[in-house]
């Protein structure tokens, strides 16, 4: 049975007129997209059409369908909405559906489905509702459990929720019923195709010039560097910046939730957390991989994000010898970053002294990097932070570079600038000892006066 067939098969169930007429839809070109991609799924399935094969034979084989439909006269598509169609039911047999076209915009950084509601998007820092929407939840369960199976990952009533990456890296949350109480939830943050460079950073605003000469030095004289900020900074963005400094003959390896660090060294191992299977086994948590990763002769560690008891064993690595360690996590402000460490750092259920807890802290950490997101939606480090030492049971810190708002433009967008404090860092002789001495003047504000 050709496609127009199954269409008119489909049509017959559509309410009638007095003279026997189906009745006119609403949207009728919505209405004959929805019935041709439902024909046109069942003839693929008919003819074991297999997804992966090719796109080009897939686009062939609805580009003859659509051309034999439109033969027989059932439906007044002009040239552009038959290639539009198409793309269309391409999209939900090799991609996600109505997401694709977001995925593929650039400009587009992170997309959120809620059901069949309209799709949102965030694009320049700020949240947009589309026009687009999926047909069903039906359809929306499918494209996150294509997404999932294709990183070994699963979802059901059992697992309702996963965290999972697209290939390109970018990151993806799911949640379905019953914890999503009015339909399947998706949300991707999406990672850029290239990754961002220093450079790209510095235009953006994220970062000053004189912080990214401070940060490369911190890299390649191995001191121990902490991003911290809220949801949605840019702390992975940046890590992944930041990494980059890390030299070419060096062994790194990364550690993380979901693969989403880019790197372009030679000597990269990567390794991925796993959850438990079906019987509830199987798990491999970051903490295992940090404690396995001590034994991989590392150079370097890179822990994408800590976020419980794994601090304990990472602050272990950092304080012997494993000098150079990265990671991010959660935090308002760089104290905040201290306070959430030592709490998890407790978490991993041995009886340590707080004093020795914040002992450990100070005497692992060399600086803390703290990302906010501005009310315009701009992502920008607003504090460089550089832990000093103890003073009795306080961790001392200072801030060697801090963002100063002056308010905000007629187009809502903040005004402010990354200023230095003034302040040379306890470090800075320590770098200069490895050959990564600090400008004179990096501290000092464009006018040549300390901040």
């Amino acid at each position: 049975m050709r496609l127009g067939d199954r269409i008119k098969a489909a049509d017959t169930g559509r309410p009638r007129d007095d003279g026997g007429r189906a009745r006119p839809a609403a949207d009728p070109l919505a209405e004959f997209k929805e019935r041709a991609r439902e024909a046109l799924f069942a003839h693929l399935d008919e003819q074991g059409f297999d997804p992966a094969v090719a796109e080009a034979d897939l686009r062939r084989t609805v580009m003859a369908e659509l051309t034999q439909l439109m033969a027989e006269g059932d439906a007044p598509l002009t040239a552009p909405e038959r290639d539009r169609l198409a793309s269309e039911i391409s999209e939900d047999i090799l991609g996600y559906g109505p997401i694709e076209r977001f995925l593929a915009d650039d400009s587009v950084t992170e997309v959120m489905v809620n059901a069949t509601d309209p799709i949102f998007i965030e694009r320049d820092g700020r949240i947009v509702q589309t026009e687009s929407a999926f047909r069903s939840a039906a359809h929306v369960r499918h494209v996150i459990e294509r997404i999932v199976s294709r990183v070994g990952r699963r979802i059901d009533e059992a697992s309702p929720m996963v965290d999972a990456r697209l290939p390109d890296g970018s990151r993806v949350n799911a949640v379905i019923p019953p914890l999503a109480v009015d339909g399947p939830s998706l949300t991707i943050r999406k990672f850029a195709r290239d990754p961002f460079r220093t450079d790209d950073l510095v235009t953006m605003g994220t970062l000053t010039t004189p912080m990214a000469r401070l940060l490369e030095s911190c890299v390649k004289g191995r001191l121990n560097l902490l991003i911290s900020g809220g949801t949605g900074t840019g702390k992975t963005t940046l890590l992944n910046v930041v990494s980059s400094f890390i030299p070419d003959d060096q062994r790194i390896v990364t550690i993380e939730d979901a693969v989403e660090l880019q790197l372009d060294q030679r000597h990269v191992v990567r390794l991925e957390a796993r959850p438990p299977n079906v019987e509830g086994k199987g798990e491999v948590t970051i903490r295992d991989l940090v404690r396995n990763a001590l034994r991989m002769r590392p150079d370097r560690i890179v822990v994408g994000e800590v976020r419980g008891p794994e601090a304990l064993d990472m602050l272990q690595a950092m304080n012997t010898g494993h000098d150079g360690s990265l990671s991010t996590l959660h935090a308002n402000s760089p104290r905040d970053a201290l306070s959430r460490l030592e709490t998890m750092v407790m978490m991993a259920g041995i009886e340590i002294p707080i004093s020795a807890v914040r002992d450990y802290l100070a005497s692992a950490l060399s600086v803390i990097v703290h990302l906010s997101r501005m009310s315009d939606g701009s992502r920008r480090v607003t504090r460089v932070s550089e832990i000093v030492g103890m003073e009795g049971e306080v961790v001392t810190m200072q801030d060697l570079f801090t963002f100063r708002q002056r308010g905000v433009d007629e187009a809502g967008r903040v005004v402010g600038a990354v200023v230095p404090t003034g302040i040379r860092p306890k470090f800075a002789d320590q770098l200069a000892a490895v050959g990564h001495p600090l400008p004179a003047d990096l501290f000092t504000a464009a006018d040549g006066r300390a901040a």
